[in-house]
């Protein structure tokens, strides 16, 4: 038996701090994530609505990236890209804005690329954030067509 036995219990409460600690951490950092991406896609889109600039505009900002901050991922022409469509899909839809932070990037780059409707967008992050759904749940579901058996039943 070993002398920390008796505390145990009082030790897993400990753990359990640390953990829920990380987990508020962990959601805190993909919120700003999530709000950064989208701030950068509406610049994006607003400086490409400009004629001026047009797709140029993408393609000189990736490469400044690429130039500047190569060690950032996710920075470039295709990223920068998602992150304009990102913005451009929820811009105007109040019933998404509070919700969009609650989801990782990568199930936002998944429900993006695979729902063809608003409102199978919208089932498909209801569903991520009330079943904390990972990338590959998700994309079962989706693959599976989850929704659309939803919507006849």
């Amino acid at each position: 038996m070993s002398d920390l036995t008796p505390y145990s219990e009082q030790f897993e409460k400990v753990a359990n701090i640390i953990e829920c600690a990380k987990e508020r951490a962990y959601r805190k950092v993909n919120e700003e994530l999530i709000s950064m991406y989208r701030d950068v896609g509406e610049y994006i889109s607003k400086q490409s609505d400009n004629a001026q600039y047009g797709d140029a505009f993408v393609q000189k900002l990736a490469d400044f990236f690429a130039e500047n901050y190569p060690d950032l991922k996710g920075f470039n022409r295709r990223g920068f890209y998602r992150m304009k469509q990102f913005y451009e899909l929820y811009k105007d839809n109040e019933k998404v804005s509070p919700v969009v932070t609650q989801l990782s990037w990568t199930n936002h780059l998944k429900i993006m690329s695979a729902c063809k409707s608003m409102d199978e967008r919208v089932f498909y992050m209801n569903m991520c954030i009330k079943e904390r759904l990972s990338k590959r749940e998700l994309e079962r579901q989706i693959d599976s067509g989850y929704y659309e058996r939803y919507m006849l039943s």
